[in-house]
């Protein structure tokens, strides 16, 4: 008598190995420890050697902070960074380097602190991350940006974070414009979030239905004015890769406009250095 067939957990993953082993991005390093190694050091060059504010309070809690690097010249654009660590690890501080590049380019930057999983839901991170760029939008004239032109990005959960503000309603919840972000970078981001409920996150992140239905930006797109770019490294998983095309198409479906391109050759962390 046969043995029957494992019930799939989700789409054709019937083991939770399988599916860490296409979003657990350290699995394939020789050294997990590098990228964050590299992230601490080259923050800490940004904080040497750039103007800065940092921890400046966007929201009530203790870790609803944000970092700002200004440009040299006055009514600059803006870029607010929402960093990665799949919503249970790291800080606004080991991303200080993403100011490095763009102060090069006369780009204000921002650089979003949030709390994190388990402490907080997923929904509470997403509210955080929402205030943070109404702050932004609201307050960042006083710090020599452009508030006309503020750009969001983030890699990783991130890339999550960022796609999640572009279904925001600006106007009824923030009395801002209805689309007052210029433009969005999504760099190896997760936008169905159902696979990661069965993978070696869960016990930290704490998914069930409820939380993906409300959190997972594929199946909340809306209609949007802001052109957004989505990329992912060339060498990451097919996972990585399937959630950044299916966000493109249900992003483009609504009308929106957005520009799907892998950054060769790149693995999860390198498609955030070689952007």
């Amino acid at each position: 008598m046969s043995t029957p067939a494992k019930r799939p957990l989700y789409r054709d993953f019937t083991e939770q190995s399988q599916i860490d082993a296409q979003y657990d991005p350290s699995i394939a390093l020789s050294d997990p420890r590098a990228p964050g190694k590299h992230f601490v050091a080259q923050s800490a060059i940004a904080r040497s050697t750039l103007r800065h504010v940092l921890d400046v309070p966007y929201g009530p809690t203790v870790h609803e902070t944000l970092d700002i690097f200004p440009a040299d010249q006055p009514n600059a654009p803006v870029f607010v960074f929402i960093h990665g660590g799949y919503w249970r690890a790291l800080s606004s501080k080991e991303f200080s380097s993403v100011a490095l590049g763009l102060h090069q380019r006369g780009i204000t930057t921002v650089v979003v602190n949030y709390d994190l999983c388990p402490h907080v839901t997923l929904d509470e991170i997403t509210r955080q991350v929402r205030a943070a760029v109404a702050w932004t939008l609201r307050n960042i004239a006083y710090h020599g940006g452009d508030p006309q032109r503020v750009a969001v990005g983030g890699h990783s959960a991130g890339g999550h974070l960022t796609a999640m503000c572009l279904q925001t309603e600006w106007a009824r919840d923030y009395g801002l414009p209805q689309d007052p972000l210029k433009a969005a970078l999504c760099i190896s981001g997760l936008y169905d979030l159902a696979p990661l409920r069965y993978s070696y996150l869960q016990p930290l992140i704490q998914l069930d239905v409820g939380t993906i239905q409300r959190n997972s930006p594929a199946f909340l797109v809306r209609p949007s004015k802001t052109p957004t770019w989505i990329t992912w490294g060339g060498a990451e998983t097919t996972e990585f890769s399937r959630q950044s095309q299916l966000f493109h198409t249900v992003w483009s479906a609504q009308g929106n406009h957005s520009t799907l391109k892998a950054i060769d050759g790149a693995d999860h962390f390198l498609a955030l250095i070689q952007i």
